[in-house]
């Protein structure tokens, strides 16, 4: 997290507001070596009390989960190039800006017998933000191939300890400065999720 708290004022109901909305984040868990990482879907409970993953048995984290492990999901939102010359202002140096929520926690299996309810929430959770198409359900696939998808992949949890986050959108730079580099973010900018960036950076507040 960056540690500028003027980055860092947001209200954890909007860290987990955004956590839940873009349920898909970067899993990390640290080894003696490098830490294992791994690209998942997740949900998140009403509470944010934790958050239900799979992960395919293959995966080394699965092997590091014959004990709990301490571990964290980092979100990702927009992020962007800002370059100093959209500022207006001098003596300006050139940054990203982004949002990121970290999730920290314990990370432990759950009893295969939960996989089928977690798929189907899972899979319920994102159909329903493509309505009104007729949502996917698991009851669509043979019961052989169903099953033979279910035995490659383990039900995880996340029990959340911590909720942090990170909104880095020039709060600290004065508002007319803010303002104009949205703008050129908006039209040229550099990085992912560009206009809701730019969006972002206009509704700041210190």
């Amino acid at each position: 997290m960056h540690p500028n708290p003027a980055f860092r004022n947001e209200a954890r109901a909007r860290h987990i507001d955004f956590a839940r909305e873009r349920a898909f984040g970067v899993l990390a868990v640290s080894t003696q070596e490098a830490p294992l990482l791994s690209h998942v879907p997740f949900l998140l409970s009403e509470d944010a009390g934790w958050a239900d993953l799979h992960l395919v048995r293959s995966n080394p984290i699965v092997r590091a989960l014959k004990q709990p492990q301490s571990a964290r999901i980092a979100v990702s939102g927009p992020d962007g190039y800002i370059s100093p010359d959209w500022y207006g202002v001098d003596d300006q140096v050139p940054t990203w800006n982004y949002v990121a929520v970290h999730l920290t926690g314990v990370l432990a299996m759950r009893p295969v017998e939960e996989l089928r309810g977690l798929l189907d929430r899972q899979a319920a959770d994102f159909e329903n933000r493509l309505l009104p198409k007729p949502p996917w359900l698991a009851s669509k696939m043979t019961p052989d191939a169903l099953d033979r998808m279910m035995r490659m992949i383990v039900p995880c949890r996340l029990t959340v300890s911590d909720i942090d986050g990170t909104w880095k959108l020039n709060q600290n730079k004065p508002d007319v400065a803010r303002q104009r580099a949205a703008d050129h973010v908006q039209s040229a900018g550099i990085g992912a999720e560009v206009g809701s960036l730019a969006s972002l950076m206009r509704e700041a507040k210190i």
